[in-house]
């Protein structure tokens, strides 16, 4: 008998992501753009899709509406139908921060009348931040041939890296047997991916027990691995938490490299085109005759008269002659005047770079961000989203300029290694 629609998805969408610093100012952490063409949640919403799973709930809590409206009917992913569907799952305890989710845990727990009216065996809980390519229907197929309460999808990892991760200790049959969760001096190099399948009664049940209990890494896997069936499913593509600027930037510049094993358009990741900036409509991109294009992504709508080199340009974005954007990102509808440089930096939909301007002027990569060292710390710029540069203004390494900062805003028309305006 194919159960291969049988189980329920909960994709968690709520959290804050502030590592990730002006980027989730004015949106939810899975509704950062990826790639030129993508959101983050294009990658988990299309790995369910292409599983056959066509039950989803998406858990949102911190600024949902981008979000919302890039999801939709879920049409784009072919969750409509009669047996097909995506909802959105807000916080509806109250308003209040306190009554916000307090954990992974806790986010599904406030939303139990969901899995209550969807009697399936298996709930699939997954994060909607990450980059990957997976296969749920095998890892479904795999719960049920171990006959496992929970299955935690898990991949080795470099161990100076598993102190940001779930640690799980294994034996010879996959079976969990010890749990770490972000360990300082960790024992073992497999860590959790944040995708775990749950027997439904069993995480129905298990909520029930101890409301104390608001989180799956922290408090729920622990005591299901001392008491219950809980197995590690072992995962070996890419997979990349995009949670930090510095890893959200090396998992786009992963996308230029030949061999980096991220390859959207075989992964078969949809977008919704309707709802981005209007890419529905947009001409292809343009070249001038001056123009020079190394080792780029260059999105439908781009006018390239300058030169572009290892870098990904969402669509509109205009690089007039003379001017020259090297190892950036770059969202949708930005303008590069003429003579401006743009190197190592983040620029957010609608910025404006005067012409001569120069953002990641110098090579002292070393200096940290003042305000925020852990977030900017490789020499990365980011500029926020609407900011304007002024003409011939110099902007340093590891630097912060806030959305939608104007002309006025830059004293001596200069922002020096590490400083935010």
């Amino acid at each position: 008998m194919n159960r291969k629609h049988d189980a329920l998805v909960l994709l968690l969408a709520g959290g804050v992501g502030s590592r990730l610093n002006i980027l989730v100012q004015h949106r939810a952490k899975p509704a950062v753009p990826f790639g030129g063409l993508y959101r983050i949640i294009d990658f988990s919403l299309s790995n369910v899709m292409n599983s056959g799973l066509t039950k989803v709930g998406v858990l949102t809590q911190y600024k949902p509406l981008s979000l919302m409206e890039h999801i939709g009917t879920g049409e784009a992913w072919d969750f409509t139908g009669r047996s097909r569907g995506v909802k959105i799952l807000p916080p509806h305890t109250g308003f209040k921060d306190s009554d916000w989710y307090k954990g992974t845990a806790d986010a599904v727990r406030q939303n139990i009348d969901f899995l209550e009216v969807n009697p399936v065996d298996e709930v699939v809980l997954l994060s909607g931040d990450h980059i990957y390519h997976m296969d749920f229907h095998a890892m479904l197929e795999y719960h049920r041939y171990k006959k496992a309460d929970v299955t935690v999808a898990m991949m080795v990892v470099p161990k100076s890296e598993i102190h940001q991760f779930g640690a799980g200790i294994i034996d010879a049959k996959n079976r969990i047997i010890e749990w770490e969760e972000k360990p300082k001096n960790p024992r073992t190099n497999l860590a959790s991916m944040g995708i775990y399948v749950f027997n439904r009664r069993y995480l129905l049940d298990t909520l029930a027990r101890n409301r104390d209990e608001v989180d799956f890494g922290m408090h729920i896997l622990p005591r299901a691995i001392k008491n219950d069936n809980v197995f590690a499913y072992p995962f070996y593509g890419y997979w990349r938490d995009v949670g930090t600027i510095q890893a959200y930037w090396e998992a786009n510049m992963d996308l230029l490299r030949p061999g980096s094993g991220i390859t959207p358009e075989k992964w078969g990741i949809r977008s919704n085109v309707e709802a981005e900036e209007r890419r529905a409509d947009r001409a292809p991109a343009r070249y001038g005759a001056e123009a020079v294009v190394k080792g780029s992504m260059i999105s439908a709508g781009c006018i390239i008269k300058g030169t572009v080199i290892n870098s990904v340009l969402a669509p509109g974005v205009v690089v007039e002659q003379g001017a020259v954007v090297k190892d950036s990102i770059l969202f949708a509808d930005c303008v590069v005047d003429a003579g401006a440089s743009v190197d190592l930096a983040i620029l957010d939909k609608r910025v404006h770079v005067g012409s001569g301007a120069v953002i990641g002027a110098g090579s002292n990569r070393h200096i940290p961000n003042r305000k925020k060292p852990t977030h900017l710390y490789t020499g990365i710029t980011l500029i926020g989203k609407e900011a304007v540069l002024p003409r011939g203004v110099v902007v340093g390494r590891n630097c912060i300029i806030n959305s939608q900062t104007h002309y006025d805003a830059y004293p001596e028309n200069e922002v020096p290694d590490g400083e935010s305006v």
